[in-house]
C-alpha cells in the first residue's frame, strides 16, 4: 500500500470501516463527530491530512439527514484541511429513490444529493448497488459503482441448493440485475409481474417463468418496509416453489418490515453490512454478509491508480 492513504468514518458505518481498515492493514483515522447542545453536528479532524488521499465511509441511511450532514461536514473539514483527494464512500446512497419526475411538482432528490456532495468538496464517489443506474449520471465527478452480486453468489453456492434454483426479479426494472445473478449461478430466470397501488403498497399479479419445484432466489437492491418482498414470496410459494430466499443488498428495514418478515414464508433474507442492523431488528432468518473485502479492494485500487473493473467479474 502506498503512503498517504487515510480512511475516516462517520457514525453510520463504524464497524464496516474498521473491517475495511483490517482488510487494508491500516488504522482508522481519528476524527471527532459529535453534536452541539442544539443538535447541530460538530466535526473535528484530529490528525494531519494535508496532501493525503482520503476516503470517508458513511452510508446515508437512518437517521438519513444526520448521516448525510455528517458526511458533508466531514468532507468540508477535510477540504479546508488541504487533503489532496477526497473520496466519499457511500455503501448505501440514500435519497436515490426519487431519480426522475414521475409526478407533477416533485423533486429529483438524487440529483440534489449528488450536487451537494460535489459542492461540499468530494472529488470522487464510491458506492454499491445504486437504486437506479442512471443516478451515476447525476454526478459531475467520477463515480465508481460496485455490485454485491459476487458476494451473494459465493454464499448461495454454499447453500447447497445446487442447480435446482431460479433467480427471481421482483419487478421489471430489476431484470438486468437478476439476469447477471442467473448467469453467475447458471440457472433460470423468473419475474414477478406486479402493479404498484401507491408509493407504499404493491399488488403482485403473477409470475413470469417456471418456479415450480425449485428453490427461488429473489434479487433486489434494498428492502425497506418489506411489503413488496413479502407479497412476492407469497406469490412465488403459490406458484409451487420450494424454499424462497432473498438476496437484498441494503437492509433498510423500516416501519413494519420486521413484523412482516416474521409472518412471511421467506426461508432466509441474505443482506450485506452496507447498513448496520440494530440488535432489536436482528432475526434468525437474516444472514449478513460483509462487503468490507469488496470496498477495501476498490479503495486500494483507486488509491494506487489501478482499474477496479476486475471487481465486476
Amino acid at each position: 500500500m502506498k503512503d498517504g492513504l487515510l480512511i475516516f468514518s462517520g457514525n453510520s458505518n463504524k464497524k464496516l470501516a474498521l473491517d475495511i481498515c483490517k482488510y487494508l492493514k491500516v488504522k482508522l483515522a481519528n476524527a471527532s463527530v459529535d453534536k452541539f447542545a442544539d443538535g447541530e453536528i460538530s466535526v473535528k479532524i484530529n490528525e494531519n491530512v494535508r496532501g493525503h488521499d482520503v476516503f470517508v465511509i458513511q452510508s446515508t441511511c437512518f437517521p438519513t439527514n444526520d448521516n448525510l450532514m455528517e458526511l458533508l461536514i466531514m468532507i468540508d473539514a477535510l477540504r479546508r484541511s488541504s487533503a489532496q483527494r477526497i473520496t466519499a464512500v457511500l455503501p448505501y446512497f440514500g435519497y436515490a429513490r426519487q431519480d426522475r419526475k414521475d409526478q407533477p411538482r416533485v423533486p429529483i432528490t438524487a440529483k440534489l444529493a449528488a450536487n451537494i456532495l460535489t459542492v461540499a468538496g468530494a472529488d470522487r464517489i464510491l458506492t454499491i448497488d445504486l437504486h437506479a443506474g442512471q443516478v451515476q449520471g447525476f454526478f459531475d465527478i467520477p463515480l465508481d459503482h460496485l455490485f454485491a452480486f459476487t458476494t451473494f453468489a459465493d454464499y448461495v453456492k454454499r447453500l447447497g441448493i445446487g442447480k435446482n434454483v431460479v433467480v427471481v426479479s421482483p419487478d421489471v426494472g430489476g431484470i438486468k440485475t437478476a439476469r447477471s445473478y442467473a448467469k453467475k449461478l447458471r440457472c433460470h430466470l423468473a419475474i414477478v409481474d406486479k402493479r404498484r397501488v401507491n408509493d407504499k403498497e404493491a399488488e403482485v399479479m403473477h409470475i413470469m417463468g417456471d418456479v415450480k419445484g425449485k428453490h427461488a432466489l429473489i434479487i433486489d437492491d434494498m428492502v425497506a418496509t418489506a411489503g413488496s418482498l413479502v407479497e412476492a414470496v407469497e406469490a412465488i410459494k403459490k406458484a409451487g416453489a420450494r424454499d424462497v430466499y432473498a438476496a437484498i443488498t441494503h437492509p433498510v428495514l423500516c416501519g413494519p418490515a420486521i413484523e412482516r418478515l416474521k409472518k412471511s414464508k421467506l426461508k432466509e433474507l441474505i443482506v450485506t453490512d452496507t447498513i448496520q442492523i440494530p440488535p432489536e431488528k436482528k432475526l434468525g432468518m437474516i444472514k449478513v454478509l460483509s462487503v468490507a473485502p469488496l470496498l477495501g479492494e476498490a479503495i486500494k485500487r483507486i488509491h494506487i491508480e489501478e482499474s477496479i473493473s476486475v471487481l465486476f467479474n
